[in-house]
């Protein structure tokens, strides 16, 4: 009800948005700075800085389609509007940035332009990039610039009227989109500062881990502190750090946990690529990070049946790997007993990773993980939500009961 409501409005912002659009064209003057815009050189320290900066913001993995060359775009990223299909962003000179200057690519990461000044859509995640420092900015273009040059034509978005218009995207940018630049906090830590910077910046990792509303902006005061992840249909928990956050980042395992879904391809890609301190730095900001207060609430009462259903369902089909307790077995399967996954507020994680099995991604740290069978063709929506509530009751854990409505919505 309230997309349909929206229409009309973008419509009639649309004549106020394109006087936006051809007064902003006017106003690009830090791509053009001629004191921003010499060429920068190609040393292969320069190189190398780029290839890490581009792990670091996950490039790859939006640009590349599966089985497709490796940064030659036609992924398709799936948002509450429609489809946006990622661009080519090797050298080729007619499909990919091969006629892009350093400068272009700049006002691209910082002002969400592409080449021709046309509004980019924020699937690419210019809000966040928006924050990268220019010398990062330029490092990651020349080793973009260094990869073999794949000629592959770009593919039209497939996004509904009129979202699919610059009018429509030049209003949701007055609403959620400002250029910035990353500004040091002297209060803080060096590490404190670079934590910061590929968190909010390089990582773009609000860009998961937030709520968003009807119109796909973050909603005010939940960056970082948890949310359903636009089109895909799994939930970004709160960002908190503890005693294997780091594991969970460089290796995709840990002790109590193992990164699934949209995760596991962000530790594949990037995140074991970090360096160790890296990876302190962001420990470091975001235990700093206001956490979300649960309210306050009494232990749910459970139906001692459905209970008595699920645990038969444990005992038959995850006890073998997870434990009679819980407990799980350290390097092979996680425990379910104290895991932060298992108790939190969305149940939607559970439920996806019984209906859909899974498996850690491959790493330096974990190269042989152990994977988890598919369930949802062999349980039903009751017996699921029985088992996903028995998991999340059992042990110590103390999380509200699974409905099979749930279940059936999270399939």
């Amino acid at each position: 009800m309230k997309r349909r409501l929206l229409i009309p409005a973008l419509l009639a912002l649309a004549a106020l948005a394109g006087i936006a659009i051809a007064a902003s064209r006017g106003s690009q003057d830090d791509a053009h700075d001629p004191a921003t815009s010499a060429s920068p050189q190609a040393d292969a320290r320069t190189l190398e800085r780029g290839q890490y900066l581009a792990q670091a913001g996950n490039c790859i993995a939006c640009h590349t389609r599966q089985g497709g060359a490796s940064f030659a775009g036609g992924r398709g990223i799936e948002t509450p509007f429609g489809v946006v299909y990622a661009p080519n962003i090797t050298p080729d000179p007619k499909t990919g940035i091969g006629a892009w200057s350093a400068a272009d690519f700049w006002r691209a990461m910082h002002q969400g332009r592409s080449k021709d000044g046309r509004l980019l859509y924020p699937a690419f995640p210019y809000p966040n990039f928006t924050q990268v420092t220019r010398e990062d900015s330029d490092a990651i273009y020349l080793y973009l610039r260094s990869l073999p040059a794949v000629a592959q034509a770009n593919r039209e978005h497939a996004l509904s009227f009129p979202y699919s218009t610059q009018a429509a995207l030049a209003v949701w940018r007055a609403l959620y989109f400002k250029p910035a630049s990353f500004e040091l906090d002297a209060r803080k830590s060096v590490q404190w500062n670079r934590g910061r910077y590929l968190v909010q910046g390089l990582g773009h990792c609000a860009s998961c881990h937030s709520s968003r509303n009807f119109l796909g902006g973050i909603e005010s005061g939940t960056e970082l502190s948890g949310g359903m992840i636009p089109g895909q249909n799994w939930y970004a928990p709160p960002l908190a750090v503890d005693a294997e956050f780091a594991d969970l980042l460089k290796k995709g395992a840990s002790r109590h946990g193992a990164v699934m879904g949209p995760m596991a391809e962000v530790v594949f890609r990037s995140t074991q690529h970090l360096s160790e301190q890296d990876l302190a730095s962001i420990e470091t900001f975001l235990a700093d990070v206001p956490k979300p207060v649960p309210a306050a609430s009494s232990s749910p009462k459970r139906d001692r049946a459905l209970l008595g259903a699920g645990r038969k369902i444990y005992e038959n089909r995850c006890a073998s790997c997870h434990g009679n307790q819980g407990e799980g077995v350290p390097g092979a399967y996680p425990a379910l007993a104290d895991n932060r996954t298992v108790t939190s507020a969305s149940p939607v994680n559970v439920v996806r990773a019984i209906v859909l099995g899974g498996m850690a991604p491959t790493t330096a740290g974990n190269p042989r993980p152990y994977g988890m069978p598919p369930f949802g063709a062999e349980l039903n929506d009751a017996e699921i939500a029985a088992v996903s509530t028995f998991v999340r009751s059992a042990w110590g854990n103390d999380a509200p009961t699974v409905s099979a409505v749930e279940v059936l919505r999270a399939r």
